[in-house]
């Protein structure tokens, strides 16, 4: 189905682009004329920061130019800039169309495949270390584990007393859960492959979010599916965006982080999480929501109620995880939905991987036992970090923006130029490694940002900030950079 985007619609994004940038609206541009270019570098920005997707039917000349209030002349000069440029491409009887010049030359390289051992401080994974609690958990783990050596060793489902923990832990958060609805996994990772391969077919769209967590676009790929990106704006979700997207693709599968969303740490408030449930009902989607992060909060008074909360019909499908409370070591995850669709995903498991480890599943099954002592060690370990790293970005770096999240594991940090990763090839040069934004998006885009985590001590995000600051100067964007908007 053709993806469109109403006049309305792109009016507010681009209005919300020059009103952040410069103080005004459409009416005002005293500052930036000729507006024409203001607005094709609006325009160009949205979709170099992923929020206009690649690929979205742009709306019509003369109705853009009626809900911003500017000359159909404007709006057409502008157009005309954007296909001189590369970021619009224009068909007869088919409309003009959001693109890239070359999405290969903006950078996509995935630092994650970088050892841990090469020496750098490791600024591009958002993984904390182990929780203070692990090794009475282990020791736990051991007085029990020599009962389940009389049987077989499988547990194709998961441990039982694991799927009893986590299905109270869901009703302690407002979702009443069985065990049988419990499927305990290798990590969120292998939970997040096993529903691609349940529910994502060959060339089938996948709704996706943009920028998000780049493992789920890998498993996406792998199985042939078709990425449809929706943008996270910077004001988080915009709810019609991505009910419109539903509708004009036919995606019948989304992945979505609602919870301190990777990377941006946005939480989704429960008004738009229930209008989110309702427009997949309505337009027959499966939601995947991604809890990865759900327990890790600062701030006590971020509260919202899970996805499944508010679905009716079976429709979310939730992806939960032991590596950021506890311990990434630990590869233990988990997928809540129908018992159902548990007992196929089960099936479907053990085609590669009969059970998950018997002593891993122990341990974090006794973790369970003291979930709130772990949620509260993790907020004040990384409230420390978070707050450090934001003091030292902002003496520094000024120019760099971004916004504290009250919960998760790092700051998606705006750059002043989209520089991101010429930034990651001059901090790697002087021993930190990072993450830039375009591994987070699926066209090449977010060239603007990096994902800066603040799972490290406060001490090495000092440091790491330090370097990355000494001559940023050198930092030049991939392709000439337009007048500033």
């Amino acid at each position: 189905m053709d993806r469109h985007l109403s006049a309305p619609q792109l009016a507010r994004l681009v209005l919300g682009t020059t009103e952040k940038a410069t103080g005004k609206g459409a009416a005002d541009t005293s500052e930036t004329r000729p507006y024409y270019r203001a607005l094709a570098e609006a325009v160009r920005g949205l979709v170099l920061d992923g929020r206009l997707a690649v690929g979205v039917r742009l709306p019509a000349e003369r109705h853009l130019a009626e809900a911003l209030g500017v000359s159909r002349t404007t709006v057409t000069a502008a157009y005309d800039r954007l296909r001189e440029q590369g970021y619009l491409e224009s068909r007869q009887g088919s409309g003009s169309r959001a693109a890239l010049p070359d999405a290969g030359a903006l950078g996509t390289d995935n630092p994650w495949l970088a050892s841990e051992d090469d020496g750098l401080l490791p600024l591009h994974a958002a993984a904390p270390p182990a929780s203070g609690l692990l090794g009475e958990a282990i020791e736990e783990a051991g007085r029990a584990y020599h009962r389940y050596a009389l049987g077989m060793g499988y547990h194709p489902a998961g441990l039982a007393p694991l799927r009893e923990a986590i299905a109270r832990r869901y009703g302690e958060r407002g979702l009443p859960t069985r065990p049988e609805q419990i499927l305990v996994t290798a990590g969120a990772q292998q939970a997040i492959h096993l529903l691609m391969a349940a529910f994502a077919g060959r060339g089938d769209p996948v709704l996706v979010e943009s920028p998000t967590y780049p493992h789920a676009i890998d498993a996406a790929r792998m199985r042939g599916a078709r990425l449809v990106p929706v943008g996270v704006q910077e004001d988080g979700w915009h709810l019609d965006l991505v009910t419109g997207t539903m509708r004009q693709t036919a995606a019948r599968l989304a992945y979505v982080i609602p919870d301190f969303q990777n990377p941006t740490g946005h939480l989704m408030a429960d008004a738009a999480r229930a209008e989110l449930v309702e427009a997949a009902r309505r337009h027959g989607v499966t939601l995947i929501a991604d809890e990865s992060w759900a327990e890790i909060v600062l701030d006590e008074t971020a509260r919202a109620a899970p996805l499944a909360a508010f679905d009716t019909d079976g429709r979310v499908i939730s992806v939960g995880s032991a590596s950021k409370l506890w311990w990434g070591g630990l590869r233990v995850g988990w997928i809540r939905a129908g018992a159902a669709t548990v007992r196929r995903l089960a099936v479907l498991r053990a085609a590669v991987d009969i059970a998950g480890a018997v002593f891993e599943q122990l341990v974090v099954t006794c973790l369970f036992e003291r979930i709130e002592e772990a949620r509260a060690e993790r907020r004040r370990g990384l409230g420390a970090s978070c707050a450090a790293l934001a003091a030292v970005l902002r003496e520094e770096l000024p120019g760099w923006a971004f916004t504290t999240p009250r919960g998760g594991g790092s700051l998606w940090v705006r750059l002043d130029g989209p520089v991101a990763s010429s930034v990651a090839e001059a901090a790697a040069a002087r021993g930190v490694r990072l993450a830039p934004g375009p591994w987070f998006g699926v066209d090449g885009t977010l060239e603007r940002y990096l994902r800066l985590p603040f799972t490290q001590p406060p001490a090495v995000m000092e440091e790491a900030v330090r370097r990355i600051a000494r001559d940023p100067a050198r930092y030049r964007p991939r392709e000439p950079l337009m007048p500033a908007l």
